[in-house]
């Protein structure tokens, strides 16, 4: 890995209509030549297995953002670190194509954005998802995207073709109705209102779009998810699912410290309801838990949820965490031990 001394500027020309103004922080880009980009998981937790990261940080500075941990392996920041020291695996393409010609790969599902978001600003000069995506028309391997960029609107061509071969889909995480709002919280991403343009974008040209309203943040956010999934529905969303805020170890300093600089006047109250949503703490660490909230507060966010999800006919209120085959539970109830399988986040098609 090595660093870029003059990164290239994704704002130049025509890219500067997708991606916005640029942010005013100095951003610093290593290359790195990985070893490999197909990554596994089986955690109950997590509804795919297999995920491809072309980068790692993200641009979009979410200030909630879970992955913000990944860059302390790297002995990197959780924070400022996190947003604008970027590392590019400028052979991802390349890997990608090697490692599903094996004879053991299966064209199981394949999950873009598992980490950080693979249409950040960056993916404007290196195309390295668009690549990957052209990998995978000519295998017809199919894939799902999870993104908060009106830059994937690039890529609708190529994303309706590899659906007709075999399956694509395209989430977008949107997390606030108000374009302000949404800016004290995610400075680097796309307003709302980009997004859901996006949204009818692609599913004008023929790309199967869906929302998710991750993370739901108490007392913040969770006002807006009536008017969320009805504008979702109006851009073509498919489906719509949910799940709640989590600050695993420094992410509770980042985002702590910005709720307390953007909305101080609320602060103490949304952290007390994330609390409540946790048995007290600010995130619950236990395999098969980490997705999941209990409490009164998260089962009325539930049933507003699914109430407003199944009237506009959005996947009849799809949890971000299932809690495998168990039984039927009541909407927002904490989910037993870890279930024997993931389920998809993804619709299967093999």
């Amino acid at each position: 890995m090595h660093r870029v001394d003059n990164p290239p500027n994704p704002y130049h020309s025509a890219h500067c209509e997708w991606l916005g103004p640029p942010p005013a922080a100095p951003l610093t880009v290593y290359e790195q030549h990985a070893r490999s980009i197909i990554a596994s998981n089986d955690s109950p937790d997590v509804p795919y297995r297999w995920s491809i990261n072309p980068y790692r940080g993200c641009q979009h500075a979410c200030a909630y953002c879970y992955a913000r941990r990944t860059h302390e392996y790297l002995d990197l920041g959780a924070g400022t670190d996190f947003d604008r020291k970027i590392i590019v695996k400028v052979n991802a393409p390349e890997l990608l194509a090697a490692e599903i010609r094996r004879p053991r790969w299966k064209r199981e599902h394949l999950a873009f954005s598992g980490v950080t978001d693979c249409y950040q600003p960056l993916e404007a000069v290196y195309q390295l998802t668009r690549r990957c995506l052209e990998v995978c028309r000519d295998a017809a391997q199919p894939v799902g995207i999870a993104t908060k960029s009106y830059l994937v609107v690039r890529d609708a061509d190529l994303l309706a073709e590899i659906d007709r071969r075999c399956s694509a889909h395209v989430l977008f995480s949107i997390t606030f109705a108000d374009d302000a709002v949404a800016r004290q919280v995610e400075p680097g991403a796309p307003p709302p209102s980009r997004r859901f343009e996006a949204m009818r974008k692609l599913s004008a040209a023929g790309v199967p779009v869906g929302v998710m309203i991750v993370p739901v943040i108490p007392a913040l956010n969770d006002r807006d998810i009536p008017a969320l999934l009805e504008r979702a529905a109006e851009s073509g969303a498919q489906s719509a699912s949910y799940g709640p805020v989590r600050l695993p170890g420094h992410v509770a300093d980042v985002f702590l410290s910005r709720l307390r600089d953007t909305f101080p006047d609320a602060a103490a109250r949304v952290e007390a309801r994330i609390r409540d949503l946790h048995g007290g703490r600010l995130n619950d660490p236990r395999f098969g838990q980490r997705m999941s909230a209990s409490g009164a507060y998260w089962d009325g966010i539930a049933r507003l949820f699914e109430t407003v999800a199944t009237r506009l006919g959005l996947g009849a209120g799809q949890r971000w965490r299932k809690c495998g085959d168990e039984p039927a539970r009541p909407a927002g109830a904490p989910c037993g031990p870890p279930p024997p399988k993931q389920l998809p986040l993804f619709p299967s098609t093999l």
